[in-house]
Formats: structure tokens, sequence, C-alpha cells
């Protein structure tokens, strides 16, 4: 969860940078210039920090989770290899020519450097996905005589289902995350009265952004992922709906508290019948409820499943209220004496953070009892000779070593949106 808020920031801007510099390439203004060498030292921080703590996730498949990595090593390693070996390489090697080079590589090789530092973080992040998304939906794979997996068909593997809608979600969502903190900056030096153009630059790129992708979050990347789940886990699908009853014509539910012991939701507040015709497209269509799975098939959690499922679609809702109103002040030339819509603007930035970390909760909350999903349960897949003592003690001390690095980060993050884009 920790080291996601930076990917996330890392792979939105990665896109909205190249937006900036396609913009200067064909307008000549300056401003659009220096608004991306702003974004790309702050993309060069959140990068740093989400290389310090991503590679501890890497050695965590040795040594927390030995027995899963001896059993799906033979799968899951060839799209961690290309992640390393092609896509990290690509974006750290391009973002050192994107940060010092602009003089040497001229207007259009600038330009052409902040592609390949998109095409580098984008291609990390699908190989990452595709990972997960073998763990969620496994396919292409052969068992061999000692248990364990291997690929089958690595075309297969790289162009799971599960993956395709997944990495568009989670990429789009990304961009939502870098839109609204593009927007937020720009909103704050509007209302302290500084850097005026540089912030209506802001606010132009990054409400655009959010408008975009705030929508499709919704639809298609969200509505196909969320039919990915009904048809291949319908269990989660249950338990992240708050669905006790299995009937047809099954309601929405918006809001309400999941209580396990009468199996129910108390306090509902629901809309008949509109999730069976949202998931197929008819009014009576029957979806069954967590009672119609066996218990050792549900998910182990099913209260915070429920609860995460819920935080992502009403923040992604407000996300698309907030972004069509800036984007119609916006459009009106308005907004730049808004105060009031600034201050939601400014205010709103975490939220996305939130909603990403929410949405990443309920993917891999909802996948267990299953670490590979149908396949290998978590239970299966940890070192036996990791105690639960040194499990805790080097929580610990991850804790302490990411509070100093996240503090760290703050404050140069901080001190360069103060110094602002016109003294770069």
């Amino acid at each position: 969860m920790y080291h996601y808020l930076f990917p996330q920031l890392t792979m939105g801007l990665a896109l909205l940078l190249v937006v900036l510099k396609w913009i200067a390439l064909r307008t000549g203004n300056e401003r659009y210039n220096e608004s991306a060498r702003f974004w790309g030292k702050i993309f060069a921080m959140n990068f740093a920090v989400g290389v310090i703590t991503g590679i501890p996730m890497e050695f965590q498949f040795g040594t927390n989770w030995a027995k899963f990595s001896a059993y799906a090593g033979g799968v899951i390693g060839q799209t961690l290899a290309m992640e390393g070996t092609f896509a990290f390489f690509l974006e750290s090697s391009f973002l050192g020519l994107f940060l010092y080079g602009e003089r040497k590589l001229g207007p259009r090789g600038h330009f052409l450097s902040s592609v390949a530092v998109f095409l580098g973080s984008w291609l990390s992040g699908y190989f990452i996905v595709a990972t997960n998304a073998w763990m969620q939906h496994p396919v292409a794979f052969d068992r061999i005589g000692d248990g364990s997996v291997h690929v089958a068909d690595f075309w297969g593997l790289l162009l799971n289902p599960w993956a395709l809608w997944q990495y568009a979600h989670t990429m789009v969502a990304a961009v939502v995350t870098a839109s609204f903190v593009l927007s937020a900056v720009g909103a704050f030096y509007l209302l302290e009265g500084k850097f005026d153009e540089h912030a209506r630059i802001f606010l132009r790129v990054g409400i655009t952004g959010a408008v975009i992708s705030s929508l499709l979050v919704l639809i298609p990347t969200g509505d196909s992922q969320v039919r990915n789940v009904l048809e291949n886990q319908p269990a989660t699908f249950a338990a992240m709906e708050g669905i006790f009853q299995s009937k047809e014509g099954q309601e929405l539910v918006i809001l309400g508290q999941p209580d396990m012991d009468k199996m129910k939701i108390d306090n509902p507040l629901h809309i008949p019948r509109l999730l069976s015709f949202l998931t197929h497209y008819s009014w009576e269509a029957q979806i069954d409820g967590i009672p119609a799975f066996p218990p050792d098939q549900r998910p182990t959690n099913i209260p915070l499943l429920y609860y995460s499922y819920h935080i992502m679609v009403g923040l992604g809702t407000i996300f698309i209220a907030i972004a069509l109103v800036g984007g119609f002040f916006l459009w009106r030339g308005t907004i730049w004496k808004a105060r009031w819509l600034l201050w939601i603007l400014m205010v709103s930035f975490p939220f996305p953070y939130i909603a990403n970390t929410a949405g990443w909760m309920t993917a891999e909350i909802g996948r267990q009892p299953w670490l590979v999903y149908g396949l290998y349960r978590t239970t299966e897949g940890m070192s036996p000779t990791v105690s639960a003592g040194n499990g805790l003690f080097t929580l610990l001390g991850f804790l302490g070593m990411y509070f100093v690095i996240g503090v760290m980060f703050l404050f140069l993050v901080v001190r360069k949106i103060n110094e602002g884009p016109a003294r770069m």
C-alpha cells in the first residue's frame, strides 16, 4: 500500500508530461516547457521513492513467500523479469535524458525523451499488472512433476483477458491521481496569487485530464473489470456488492453495513433491480448471494472488502462531479476567480490516493483465501522457517524507515512547490 502511493503518480504524470511537451512543441510557448521541467523534477523524486519502496517487494517473494515462489516462479518470474529488464531500465534511462539532456536533444528530441519515459512507465505497469492478473485469473500454464506451474503460452500469459481491463483501469486511475495533483498545485498558486501563468496551465491540463480519466475509470474500464470479477470470482463479486440473498432482479447497494452474524446489510440504501441491469442488461437477471458459496470459497474478510469497494466507487463518483464542474468553469473561463472551486480542487488531491489504495485492497482482499485464485491458497505459500516474530520485527523496521523516507519526500516536494516553476 505504501509503495503504490508513488507509482500511481509517476504513471499518471508520465502521460501529462507528454501532453505538456507536445503543447510546448506545437505552440512554442515556453511556459509549457517550464511546467514540464517543474513536474519532471517532482516525477523524479516520486520515481526514486517508488524504486526504494518497490525493491523490498521483489525480495519478499524469496524471504516471506518461499513456497509460493517455488510453486509459481516459473510463471510470474517471466513478467517480473521483463518489468525490471525492459521497462524499468527504459524509464530510468530516458528520465535522465529528460531531466538533464534538453539542451543537447533540442525541442523534438526532448519531446521524444518524454514519450520514452511514458512508454517505459506504462510498460512497467503492464508487466506488474499482468503478474497480478495471473494470480487473479490463472491462464496459459502447465503443471510439472513436482506440482509447480510453468508458462505454457507466453502470449497467453501477457494477453490474459483479466490483465487487459485491469491494466486499463489501473492506468486510467493513475491519470486521475496525476490530474488532481496538477489541478491542486495550480489552484494553490492562484489562491496564493503567484506563478499565475503556470497555474493556469496546470489547471487547464489537470482539469481536462481529470474529466477524461474520471469518466474512463467508470466506463468502460471499471464496468468491464467488475464484469471480470462477476464472471470469474462470483463469491468475491457478491461480497463486494454486499449481496446476502440470491435472487432475480438484484438491487444495487449504495450504503449500508454488512452484518456477518445475521448475513444481511444493516440500514441499507439501495436501488431495486439496478445491479442485475448493470451486469446483465436485464432487470430480472439472477445474481447469487454470499450464502450460495461454500464458506471456504468466500473472501476471508467480507466487511473490509465491501467497505474498500464502496469507498473506491464513492470517491470515483465524487471525482466525476468535481471534474465536470471544474471543466464547466474552465470552459466558461471563470474558474480563475471561483475561489470556492479552487479550494475544492486544492484539498481534493489526497482522495485519488485513497481511492487507488481502496481499489487495490478490493482486488487483493477479494482474491483471498487464494494466492492464485482457485489453485493455490495463501496459507500454503508462506516461508515455513520465517516466524511471526521475524515478520513483525522487520515490519516495524520498514515502518520506521518508510516514515523517514516519507518525511524527506514531503519536505523536498513542498520545497519544490514553494520555489515554483519560474525558478527552474
